[in-house]
């Protein structure tokens, strides 16, 4: 085994131990599931299955931690003179039934700049074994760093975009957290006056509900999810050498497309963007944040960010539907029939839950 790795870059002969180890464990995993390698995707899915992670090397899958304990969620409410008349928010961890002790790996934010009258929502979903990790750094130093850029008060969401790639760089030297294969989603936005800016990166997403005639409203996506197979970032991937593809599954149903180095089956990102995953930014994932500017209609009642968690096999419309169903007056309430309800579906459709973080807003 020596003589193998003699003259190959450390970090290789690093992914290719690691690869050797995942490999066994997903062919033990297929004998049992009925799994099997897939083609490469070409059409998008058949179905809207997805697995809470490809396992990366060992000792923590999906948060699991050797000892401690996580509460199950944490809620915020609150009312404000704003354009947004009054918000809640809720991070609620997931259940998984062979891994007990799992840890909420999303992380949440929902803070209040007095001085621009600005407020900052966030929604990060974290992935692989420090994943949780990874999302709490983020969350836990953003807001204050962001309102301390110079940029804050004239182009806040380049203020965001600038603090993001920051912390996301000090995240990745800290020796304390792998992040090989871990990272996180991020869809962080401000609403300040009546405008809304939202910095998105992978799959976790923010929504607007408007109003339309007869009493109806309809969902108003203000971000586009970074899947791998969206052409755009299949081709970026592509070009950089890294493959797309999904696993098939013995039912006729796939997973989602992941993105793979192109001469070894890791990482198996489930998305084309993140924070973190210095593997899967090997194979042409970027970190770069895309940015949306939105002026608020006099129509537009709700906003709502969550990551996939909510999204996974709910639409946008049927969360607005819900949502309006529920009432416009308690987003707590909301909130939490959305967790619900997802929940529900989760059980429904994989037998287990993944961690579901949502905030709903009330604008005037």
């Amino acid at each position: 085994a020596a003589e193998l790795c003699q003259g190959k870059p450390p970090e290789l002969v690093k992914w290719q131990s690691l690869a050797t180890h995942r490999l066994a464990q997903m062919a033990a995993a297929a004998a049992s599931s009925g799994a099997r390698r897939g083609r490469a995707s070409k059409g998008g899915l058949r179905g809207a299955r997805r697995r809470l992670s490809v396992v990366s090397d060992n000792k923590l899958v999906e948060g699991l931690q050797p000892i401690g304990t996580v509460a199950d969620e944490s809620v915020q409410s609150k009312e404000i003179d704003h354009v947004v008349r009054t918000y809640a928010g809720v991070s609620k961890k997931g259940y998984a039934p062979y891994n007990p002790r799992k840890r909420n790996q999303d992380a949440i934010m929902m803070v209040e700049d007095a001085k621009t009258m600005t407020l900052l929502f966030g929604v990060l979903d974290g992935h692989g074994e420090a994943g949780d990790l990874v999302s709490h750094y983020i969350t836990a130093r953003l807001p204050d760093r962001t309102f301390a850029n110079p940029k804050w008060e004239t182009d806040p969401v380049a203020a965001i975009a600038a603090e993001t790639a920051r912390l996301e760089k000090s995240v990745l030297s800290d020796a304390s957290i792998d992040t090989d294969f871990s990272g996180t989603t991020s869809v962080v936005c401000t609403i300040r006056d009546r405008k809304i800016d939202v910095a998105n990166i992978g799959d976790s997403r923010i929504i607007v509900g408007r109003a339309v005639s007869g009493g109806k409203f309809e969902a108003v996506p203000l971000s586009d999810d970074h899947k791998p197979d969206r052409p755009d970032e299949q081709r970026r991937i592509e070009s950089a050498g890294g493959r797309v593809f999904a696993v098939e599954y013995d039912d006729g149903v796939d997973g989602p497309p992941r993105v793979w180095l192109g001469h070894m089956d890791i990482p198996g990102l489930a998305m084309a963007r993140s924070l973190g995953d210095a593997v899967a930014h090997s194979a042409g994932v970027i970190s770069t944040p895309e940015l949306t500017h939105y002026d608020i209609k006099p129509e537009d009642k709700i906003v709502v960010l969550a990551s996939d968690g909510l999204w996974e096999f709910m639409t946008n419309q049927e969360v607005i539907d819900l949502i309006v169903k529920t009432g416009l007056d308690d987003p707590k309430r909301a909130v939490d029939v959305l967790v619900e309800e997802a929940n529900q579906r989760w059980l429904k459709e994989e037998a287990v839950i993944d961690d579901t973080t949502v905030i709903v807003a009330f604008l005037k």
